[in-house]
């Protein structure tokens, strides 16, 4: 296998108790809480850094006893910011429990849109509210003008775009779902509601200055690219396989598909992997230091087997895009990377604009479609006890999988969120970061800000990432008012390799 073996050199600092400790706690500009831990010695040498996922949600376990009709409404309160990618991968799942396989066309076409919606709001949230104040004023700028209100002050219709690109994605959403957050149009079978022709005609008013507003924003990213290509190229860059799910004929689809990896150099590891076997493709290891866990591909183990997920593995491991203006722009990306594969973490902005692009050329194909607008939304089959969902969130890949009795009540629930699989590489991110730019320096805010940027490349949803599965770590530290450690409590670490099938 061709991935590169980076040794995890700062996995475990040899002596961490001589060790100076610099916490980011909490890390801004992302959903969840999370904090990053280094360790330093006396020459300000980076020995250890840690991303610690610091809150614990217990999803997987009180789903549990729940009807299964009630699933796709209550996963969304995972998150108020992908509730809509945890909506339709609880109702995929529960689809193969009311025994369909297939959904009627305008069932199918409605989700699609839903979960298209999702995308563009999710992917322009994130590049024009979260990332861009690093990316146009620069990682060590002024922390007070670092924010939305400061891109708005400087950059007024980057911001107006950027707002109005998720305003149009929220819009779509609630057409679809019912509410913009936490809705409920996914039901298991189909869906509970269609478009009228007329709010169809209000999106199609809309969808082709959105259009070129996404095209804009990949124009944006490439110039940025295009500014400081050693910056661009080369910050926190690592190697490592790539995860997602594609389509028929290696297509990119964000809502269905199978499972393909490649490792580093792009060689395909697997391919065509059915969802419903995606628990003997990935296993996850637990560390004691996190709530979250670190998948990775069973074959190949926890050293060589970890990947990445989300827009900057999509691109890369699909064949092509469906919509000429997105593929158009892929192609160009992909000739970007001199033939190789690209791993630096900021190229994730400049992907994620492509397939906002590529959302919103395929909002726009769907809005001329009728069966959005059909009466045939749902549908039924023979009774199974359990059901696997898979879908590409905006962060990455996502997995619900669900088992229930024949009191129609869950008895197990599995969950394995896009931040999730991002775990090893948001890691080896920092690390790469901490070693480069922080070794043997004076620590300031913009120097630490550096950090925060490698985490926020991935979009990370950490409030997802924390639904543990059986017995997980648990530690509890005691200060005094300086700060100062004067206990720790630990429970017993868990086995550090799981399969969670």
């Amino acid at each position: 296998m061709a991935m590169e073996n980076t040794g995890f050199a700062l996995e475990t600092a040899a002596n961490p108790g001589t060790l100076r400790r610099v916490a980011i706690d909490p890390v801004s500009r992302v959903e969840g809480h999370g904090k990053v831990t280094l360790l330093l010695d006396d020459n300000d040498q980076v020995q250890q850094v840690r991303l610690h996922i610091v809150e614990f949600r217990g999803f997987e376990k009180f789903i549990q006893g729940r009807p299964y009709w009630e699933v796709p409404v209550m996963v969304q309160r995972l998150c108020g910011i992908c509730p809509v990618s945890h909506h339709l991968a609880a109702a995929k799942a529960l689809d193969r429990v009311v025994g369909v396989d297939r959904l009627t066309p305008s069932a199918e076409k409605l989700r699609r849109l839903m979960h298209y919606g999702q995308i563009l709001q999710s992917h322009a949230l994130h590049f024009f509210h979260l990332s861009a104040p690093d990316l146009l004023f620069g990682f060590e700028s002024d922390a007070g003008k670092r924010n939305i209100v400061g891109i708005a002050a400087a950059y007024p219709e980057v911001a107006r775009q950027g707002v109005l690109l998720r305003k149009f994605g929220q819009e779509i959403i609630r057409l679809t779902a019912g509410k913009r957050v936490h809705g409920t149009g996914a039901i298991p079978g189909g869906v509970n509601r269609a478009l009228t022709r007329a709010e169809r005609d209000e999106l199609l008013a809309e969808i082709y200055t959105i259009i070129a507003w996404s095209r804009q924003a990949v124009q944006l990213v490439k110039r940025l690219h295009e500014s400081e290509p050693e910056l661009y190229d080369e910050f926190g860059s690592f190697r490592s396989n790539l995860l997602s799910l594609v389509g028929p004929r290696g297509t990119l689809d964000f809502y269905d598909g199978r499972l393909r990896a490649r490792d580093a150099d792009g060689k395909l590891l697997v391919d065509g992997v059915p969802v419903n076997n995606y628990a003997e493709l990935i296993h996850e290891e637990v560390k004691p230091w996190s709530y979250m866990k670190f998948p990775f591909l069973a074959a190949f183990g926890t050293e060589d087997g970890w990947y990445k997920v989300g827009p900057l593995a999509r691109v890369q491991n699909c064949d092509t895009m469906a919509t000429p203006l997105a593929e158009a722009e892929r192609r160009e990306f992909i000739d970007h990377g001199n033939g190789k594969l690209i791993h630096a973490p900021l190229a994730y902005h400049w992907a994620r604009m492509l397939e906002m692009l590529h959302a919103a050329e395929t909002i726009k194909d769907l809005l001329h479609d009728d069966d959005l607008s059909g009466s045939d939304l749902v549908t039924s089959g023979p009774r199974r006890r359990e059901g696997v969902g898979v879908i590409e969130a905006p962060r990455g890949t996502l997995i619900h999988h669900y088992r229930v009795g024949d009191d129609d009540l869950v008895s197990t629930c599995n969950l394995i969120v896009s931040t999730t699989h991002n775990n090893q590489p948001m890691n080896e991110a920092i690390r790469r970061v901490a070693q480069r730019y922080l070794n043997g320096r004076q620590l300031s805010e913009g120097l630490l800000n550096r950090i925060e940027v490698a985490i926020r490349c991935f979009d990370p949803c950490l409030s997802c990432a924390t639904h543990a599965l059986g017995k997980m770590p648990l530690q509890l530290e005691l200060l005094d008012a300086d700060g100062t450690l004067l206990d720790r409590l630990q429970s017993p670490s868990p086995e550090l390799s799981a399969n969670v099938g």
